[in-house]
């Protein structure tokens, strides 16, 4: 069992920056691939990033990539998503989700632990 809690989202202006902060609790995250997604109003909900918890580099989608980094603090059990230059079509909720093993997934199906999400919102 993986626990979830996610926090930092907020409104920013378009160019602006934020960071996602997803705590995780649970035993043997090393055996975890952590991922991140976001729904927009009306839309499925689509991947943004993975990554291996004991691994030092992220996948990304093509409308991120470039802009957004994920990371992760061993020592907090905390994972993040530093998102640059945002534009208006980030607003989105953002989640950050927990799925076993170590194939990097980017279908939201797959991922079997999620946090409550959190609202951003980029304004103009």
């Amino acid at each position: 069992q993986v626990q979830l809690v996610e926090s930092g989202g907020g409104l920013v202006q378009a160019g602006g920056s934020l960071r996602l902060s997803c705590a995780a609790s649970g035993r043997l995250l090393n055996n975890y691939v952590m991922g991140w997604f976001r729904q927009a109003p009306g839309k499925e909900r689509e991947f943004v990033s993975a990554m291996r918890w004991s691994g030092d580099s992220a996948y990304y989608a093509g409308a991120v990539k470039g802009r957004f980094t994920a990371s992760r603090d061993n020592d907090t059990d905390t994972m993040y998503l530093q998102a640059n230059s945002l534009k208006l079509e980030d607003t989105a909720v953002y989640y950050c989700a927990a799925r076993w093993g170590s194939i990097l997934i980017t279908s939201a199906s797959s991922y079997d632990y999620w946090g409550q999400g959190a609202q951003v919102t980029v304004s103009s």
